[in-house]
């Protein structure tokens, strides 16, 4: 395999014929003279050729230093000017934000959010992408995901709490008059009950009251990879499901849906902003992260059939390490 060239070399190289001093350039690139010279040297070494003949009193080009120097000055200056590019991305909200986010959470708060986020920032554009299967960051090139989990997993990820998710249990009235409702979590054993795919816990459906815990493992006539595809059969009385709040609201709201054991808690959770591990983020992935966060910290809340209403409190966190 053919070695890369020596751009060090050949950028060291323009500074001093465009200084034409060893010692300006070395003062000027903040190396030692010695260093100015060993590049090149090693350039020299690498091409078979001297490009300037040192003297103390004069400085001068060989004709192999003169064919060279134009286009060493070529490299430095693309160089440069991919370096200030970056840094003006790093410094200034400028560039393209890869997002991945769950299909139902980001339709319903992420994406009415874009217009007014790419209003105030309009030299940073955004991918979205929506799934509610988890992508990898590192594999598949995001900058960031939204997830939502009761426990986000060990690993090398960053995580910053944007709010909580609460879950409930709900079925129909339609489902409840025909096969009764459920007492206790171990009677949902016995009834017909849809299940999601990625759900946040394993998959059983695990409950808590008091010191008391119960868990079942869901059986029923259908399965979904996406919450909001699980809402026409739950309403219209084909089983019983667990789903967040968000997706329920209206329905609960309307009285199409009824939470059950209201008794009982589900395990909390929580909406994430996760990003890779790593230095300093450009800052149009800083922007886009607080101005969610600042968004949805704290969602409208709806009151729901019955009296209920969830209560739980969304704080804000520094990012963590998960």
């Amino acid at each position: 395999m053919a070695k890369l060239p020596d751009f060090e070399g050949m950028a060291i190289f323009a500074k001093v014929v465009e200084i034409r001093s060893f010692a300006g350039a070395a003062a000027e690139l903040k190396l030692s003279k010695a260093t100015v010279s060993k590049a090149v040297s090693r350039i020299e070494a690498r091409l078979g050729a001297r490009l300037i003949n040192r003297s103390s009193r004069r400085f001068a080009l060989t004709d192999a230093g003169r064919q060279l120097a134009e286009r060493a000055a070529h490299i430095l200056a693309v160089g440069e000017a991919a370096e200030e590019t970056a840094l003006a991305q790093a410094t200034a909200p400028r560039g393209l934000v890869r997002l991945a986010a769950p299909m139902s959470f980001g339709v319903l708060h992420i994406a009415p959010l874009m217009p007014e986020f790419l209003a105030t920032y309009p030299e940073v554009s955004v991918d979205l992408h929506l799934s509610d299967a988890r992508v990898d960051l590192f594999g598949e090139g995001f900058d960031a995901a939204i997830r939502i989990a009761a426990v986000l997993p060990d690993s090398s990820l960053v995580a910053r709490r944007i709010c909580a998710i609460n879950r409930y249990l709900v079925g129909s009235p339609i489902y409840l008059n025909k096969h009764g409702r459920p007492r206790h979590p171990l009677h949902l054993a016995q009834h017909r009950c849809i299940d999601y795919s990625y759900a946040m816990t394993a998959e059983a459906w695990h409950f808590t009251k008091e010191e008391k815990s119960a868990a079942v493992r869901p059986s029923g006539p259908l399965r979904v990879n996406n919450g909001d595809a699980m809402m026409p059969a739950l309403i219209a009385g084909i089983g019983v499901g667990i789903l967040p709040e968000f997706i329920l609201r209206d329905a609960l709201a309307a009285g199409r849906l009824e939470i059950l054991l209201p008794d009982w808690s589900l395990p909390s959770g929580a909406a994430y902003w996760v990003t890779p591990p790593g230095g300093p983020r450009p800052k149009r992935i800083e922007v886009l992260a607080d101005y969610l966060v600042g968004k949805l910290a704290h969602p409208k809340r709806v009151p729901l059939a019955g009296g209920l209403s969830p209560t739980r409190k969304a704080t804000r966190r520094k990012s963590r390490p998960v």
